[in-house]
């Protein structure tokens, strides 16, 4: 039932994810940071394929917001996660490490460029 939740809820907020923009620019990517080979679906699939739901302790509904780089050469670096759930955090950011598909990157005037993604994830307990 957690696995059908988290799914769920990947699926519903996957649509929230986004870029932060620099407080101070308004420069805008020409060619948006992309998962390869069915993109954030496929991602998303991933993420869920490596989270064990056994890991994370907790009661009712708990959340958790990844936050991370891609970098010029579509690696994922300064993996973070938001939330008030420490085992759920931990568990989020080990999902995500264990994902080592390459994006494509970023592109301003043709160059890459680092591009900052966030995902919210949700987690209900019986």
């Amino acid at each position: 039932m957690k696995k059908i939740l988290l799914v769920f809820s990947l699926l519903i907020f996957g649509f929230i994810f986004s870029q932060e923009k620099p407080s101070n620019s308004d420069i805008e990517t020409e060619q948006l940071a992309e998962f390869p080979n069915g993109g954030l679906n496929n991602f998303r699939k991933l993420i869920e394929e490596n989270f064990r739901e056994r890991k994370v302790v907790g009661k009712g509904k708990e959340f958790c917001e990844l936050i991370y780089i891609i970098e010029r050469d579509g690696t994922i670096t300064d993996i973070k996660a938001k939330g008030t759930n420490k085992s759920f955090n931990k568990e989020a950011i080990r999902a995500i490490s264990k994902i080592k598909t390459k994006w494509i990157p970023a592109k301003i005037n043709g160059q890459a460029v680092r591009y900052r993604f966030r995902i919210p994830l949700n987690l209900t307990f019986d």
